[in-house]
């Protein structure tokens, strides 16, 4: 991925709409909006909604499924297995929900028509795309996960996809890190996800520092990408945090993480929406290896002002005082 001052944030929807005529206009919407729209058949809903796919909302049509109350019915289910995610219903002939039962209302965002859809977008912005991210910011984050993920995997390619949004609160893979952000304009976590066998595998076919014995201990296995997610960290507050003197002792507000491992899910104990980054490693002798995927999310739930935000500028005084610039 290319990023640039004019990088465009996106976020995945699944549709559901079975109304073939309906495509064209809902793509449209999609396209104007930064979203990509998903499809998947209707038997394959729940174990889609069940697995590791990264959504911020669900576009879902009324009459998507066959009965007295078609899509309606579905939602019930949708909403138990993913809470957190906004559902837009479409409707055939009214864009409100008072018809139905006030238990059912509660499980929709908002009813829409096609001939209303535009109407969608405010509402979309709200609950998808609430914050927003600096593209210095965001392009910032990707060059220096890049940089770590190269230092600690050897010969091996590091694709980046576009940068999105999500809102679901699932938990990739089995290894995961988990690390404070906190500046003057943002306080939340990074976390680092990624599948203990894809990590195995480079270990032992020497992609790493580590010998290729050592991948057996999975105590080594979590020091990785504990040391990826340390030398992301400092390259963060390097570029983006700003000393602040910090002898002054105040009361920062806390909120409980919640981690339910039987379904691999994490609470921030927040509603706003994740920043999330996916990295693909390759080989780059082109082997047919299976390529390791690691997801990066960040979720600001304490403190986020963007408006505060600022590159840190460095000067030749600062490098010569680290040591990275010596005087001739």
């Amino acid at each position: 991925m290319e990023t640039t001052d004019n990088t465009k944030l996106v976020s995945k929807v699944l549709v559901l709409d079975s109304d073939s005529g309906c495509y064209d206009q809902i793509k449209a919407f999609c396209d104007d909006n930064n979203l990509v729209g998903l499809k998947v058949h209707p038997e394959n809903v729940m174990t889609v909604l069940k697995s590791n796919v990264d959504l911020g909302g669900i576009l879902l049509s009324e009459v998507y499924i066959e009965g007295e109350q078609g899509g309606i019915a579905l939602v019930r289910s949708i909403h138990a297995a993913r809470p957190e995610l906004p559902i837009f219903l479409r409707r055939e002939k009214s864009d409100q929900l008072d018809d139905l039962p006030e238990n059912d209302q509660k499980l929709f965002r908002v009813a829409y028509t096609l001939g209303t859809i535009n109407n969608l977008r405010p509402v979309v912005d709200e609950c998808i795309f609430s914050l927003t991210y600096p593209n210095a910011l965001v392009r910032g984050i990707t060059e220096i996960s890049k940089s770590a993920l190269e230092s600690q995997f050897m010969g091996m390619s590091v694709d980046i996809e576009s940068p999105y949004i999500v809102r679901d609160r699932l938990i990739f893979g089995e290894i995961f890190t988990l690390i404070p952000i906190e500046s003057s304009w943002c306080r939340g976590y990074m976390t680092i996800q990624t599948k203990e066998e894809s990590l195995i595998q480079l270990v032992r076919t020497e992609k790493t520092h580590m010998e290729p014995d050592e991948a057996d201990d999975f105590r080594n296995l979590n020091g990785i990408l504990g040391e990826i997610t340390n030398l992301i960290w400092g390259a963060f507050k390097n570029r983006f945090i700003a000393y602040v003197n910090t002898s002054t002792s105040t009361s920062l507000p806390q909120v409980p993480i919640v981690v339910n491992n039987l379904h691999r899910y994490i609470s921030f104990g927040s509603e706003n929406p994740q920043l999330c980054f996916k990295y693909t490693l390759t080989q780059k002798d082109g082997s047919d290896s299976q390529p390791m995927v690691i997801y990066q999310r960040f979720i600001f739930n304490l403190n986020w002002s963007p408006e505060d935000f600022a590159e840190n500028q460095v000067s030749v005084e600062d490098l010569v005082d680290s040591g990275e610039l010596e005087m001739f």
